[in-house]
């Protein structure tokens, strides 16, 4: 069955934000060590983008590294930091023959610096493309994210920037790293995981969420088609009735 077919390109969501988890249990089903898990879970990405460009879609956000993922093993964590360097240098090419623009959420800074550089030299070199924004979330984790938020109004708030009574969802928005994107529309997470993982909290608050037992590096292009599916057969009622959205 050829699941593109089955695909309404009128209703498609505009804002996709995937949880990329099962790389190390994959490595480990194969008898690898876990770095071998993320080597073959970038592969993945670079189908899923490719996918998600042929589509339509006009947002993806991916959970590349969160705030946690620091914690891992030192050789783990540089080895991902090494594989964000090598893929964004090698994949600059296809970025921008799809139309491509590349961005980034989360604490940045705390990257490091070679990484920084290469990040910001391909968000740079990729900021004209307009078929896909492509959002890595590095260092990223949505509590931290909302207490930044927090702050930085707060001292508006204390300096008069802002009134107490002007502070309402946009005001928040305008304050959170995904500032210039859309709320998610659906959420997928590999792995049979069923956890948000401190993802996006405030932004899929009426995302619709897909779960799948399949291992990221072994998620593919017709796993997408199968979730996008699922996303268009929900009713989306933003806390109205069927009958209110008919």
């Amino acid at each position: 069955m050829n699941l593109l077919e089955s695909i309404d390109k009128t209703n498609l969501p505009k804002h996709l934000a995937i949880i990329m988890d099962g790389n190390g249990r994959w490595a480990k089903q194969q008898g690898f060590l876990r770095t071998f898990g993320h080597e073959n879970g970038a592969k993945s990405v670079k189908e899923t983008i490719k996918t998600c460009a042929k589509l339509g879609v006009e947002f993806l956000t991916l959970y590349a590294f969160s705030t946690e993922n620091w914690n891992r093993p030192k050789v783990e964590v540089d080895t991902l930091m090494k594989l964000l360097i090598n893929s964004l240098r090698k994949e600059l090419t296809t970025l921008q023959e799809n139309n491509i623009r590349l961005n980034a959420i989360g604490n940045l800074d705390k990257l490091p610096k070679s990484a920084q550089t290469e990040l910001l030299d391909v968000i740079d070199k990729t900021k004209n493309n307009t078929r896909l924004t492509l959002t890595l979330a590095l260092s990223y984790g949505s509590r931290e994210e909302l207490v930044n938020a927090v702050r930085i109004i707060s001292d508006k708030v204390k300096n008069n920037i802002i009134s107490l009574d002007a502070i309402d969802d946009s005001i928040i928005n305008e304050h959170l790293y995904t500032q210039n994107l859309p709320d998610v529309d659906l959420l997928i997470r590999t792995s049979g995981e069923h956890r948000i993982s401190n993802f996006l909290l405030w932004q899929i608050a009426y995302a619709e969420l897909y779960f799948t037992d399949v291992l990221w590096p072994d998620f593919k292009e017709q796993d997408l088609y199968e979730a996008i599916i699922s996303y268009q057969k929900r009713e989306r009622r933003f806390g109205k009735t069927s009958e209110q959205i008919k």
